[in-house]
């Protein structure tokens, strides 16, 4: 980062015992420390909020992406078959191709296997127990 190699750490750290003296290094390096801890804290933040920024630009561009291409396809495909119709009024249109209306039963399956009927196991009461 700041190409600083061993020979100058050495001459830096020699200086620094030479000016702050054996007895103070202790809590100079604390300091030092603190000070380090709080600028990376800042730039990490910092740097949150940048990529933060960034990735709401581009969610913003793929949403306009987006409405641009389903325009597209609106415009290549209106809207008018029975299929599309019901889609939009909320009505499930039949596997044959008629509309039922909003919120009407199915009819029934032909052929369709009867339900399953609860069978009680013998190890298991077929009534549920009596509070006393």
């Amino acid at each position: 980062m700041f190409d600083i190699g061993w020979d100058e750490m050495l001459f830096t750290a020699i200086v620094a015992i030479v000016v702050i003296g054996p007895k103070d290094m202790p809590r100079a390096l604390r300091t030092a420390g603190q000070w380090i801890g709080k600028m990376r804290r800042v730039s990490g933040h910092f740097r949150a909020g940048i990529e933060t920024m960034i990735r709401e630009a581009e969610l913003e561009e793929m949403e306009k992406e987006w409405r641009e291409k389903n325009a597209a396809i609106m415009a290549q495909h209106p809207v008018g078959s029975a299929h599309a119709e019901a889609a939009l009024e909320g009505a499930d249109p039949g596997l044959n191709g008629t509309e039922m209306e909003p919120g009407a039963a199915e009819p029934p399956l032909k052929d369709a296997p009867p339900l399953p009927v609860e069978v009680a196991m013998p190890d298991q009461p077929s009534t549920p127990p009596k509070a006393e």
